[in-house]
């Protein structure tokens, strides 16, 4: 691996769960380019598989070794969760339980709060002070909570789920309609739970500066594209992937992940905002403490929800629906006794 003395900054530890997936190993190369944390950063690597993926791990490390990346500092793989998350300042929980044929969605719930339970209860105990996490496994703003839970030392915070994607394919979708550049839109926002009730909004969105429903009106667009097209489109966007390629999203779920993380630790752009699965204030009458995908808005490492924002009666009661969703997973896993003491 290199020798990072020709760069300032000491190395971060990264752990990736899952590491050894297609997600996984999407992302692992673009982070070792510093493509998530920057080209000055050394990285140092830690991959989490399960026993009977390790080897293939292993592989993935000898590619690691072979892209003579010059942040990257080390490649560690390890099959035990506490191992792996010792020291981490940076976790990207990708790994999780796929929904098989036949499987209830309490049974994915139930499936996954083994995993998640028991890697917050490995950060709790190994992770560095400043660690930031994202889950992207899904159904991950449950299990973000889940993990929140059994790590009662470390801020709640510091525990996110991946709505970025939801985010980018809104945007995508908006730039397509208005025939603009995806640079061209801003103030996209995701609300809820990262499902099919998720709330895409794109009320407060515009385009080279402009209101969206504006340029959306020039091209013809309106109201009805928006609920027809636009809130479908975006929220059924991973089941219709599967439809087409025959397997889930794998590069933009890497993506989106990255992207998460860079603009939590570097910060969103001014005047700008990115949606996020976090930590519920009350706002917005989504319950306090549920993980939610809400505007926030990052600065030195820190992101805060957008509280100044009215929203339309009908997205609001999109939301409530997203909220009660949420509820549900949480009382399933409570109900379970799966979730830990800080629940």
């Amino acid at each position: 691996m290199s020798n990072n003395a020709e760069f300032s900054n000491p190395p971060v530890t990264v752990t990736v769960t899952g590491a050894a997936g297609q997600i996984g190993y999407a992302s692992l190369f673009r982070i070792a380019h510093g493509e998530m944390l920057g080209k000055n950063q050394p990285i140092r690597l830690r991959l989490l598989e399960i026993p009977q993926a390790r080897q293939a791990a292993e592989g993935t490390a000898m590619e690691l070794a072979d892209g003579a990346f010059p942040l990257l500092e080390s490649v560690n793989i390890f099959d035990d969760a506490e191992q792996a998350f010792e020291g981490a300042n940076v976790g990207l929980l990708i790994g999780s339980k796929p929904r098989q044929k036949g499987m209830e969605r309490a049974d994915l719930l139930e499936a996954n709060a083994g995993i998640f339970s028991v890697q917050g209860a490995a950060l709790n105990r190994g992770a560095a002070d400043d660690v930031r996490i994202v889950v992207v496994g899904n159904p991950a703003n449950t299990n973000a909570l889940i993990a929140a839970s059994h790590a009662p030392d470390i801020p709640t915070e510091r525990f996110t789920a991946l709505t970025r994607l939801d985010h980018n394919r809104a945007v995508a979708q908006l730039a397509q309609a208005t025939n603009s550049r995806v640079g061209d839109i801003r103030r996209m926002t995701i609300w809820g739970n990262h499902s099919a009730t998720q709330v895409p909004d794109l009320e407060f969105a515009t385009v080279s500066g402009r209101p969206a429903r504006e340029v959306l009106g020039e091209n013809g667009l309106g109201e009805e594209w928006i609920r027809e097209d636009f809130i479908p489109t975006v929220a059924q966007r991973g089941a219709d992937i599967i439809r087409v390629r025959g397997g889930s999203s794998v590069a933009s779920a890497a993506h989106a992940a990255l992207s998460h993380m860079r603009d939590w630790i570097h910060g969103t752009n001014e005047g700008n905002w990115t949606s996020m699965g976090v930590v519920s204030d009350g706002s917005y009458g989504v319950d306090e403490g549920l993980i939610s995908s809400f505007p926030v808005s990052c600065r030195s490492g820190v992101c805060e929800i957008n509280h100044e924002l009215k929203l339309t009666q009908d997205t609001q009661e999109r939301l409530n629906t997203s909220v009660s969703e949420l509820r549900d997973e949480r009382e399933a896993v409570r109900a379970k006794g799966l979730l830990g003491p800080k629940a």
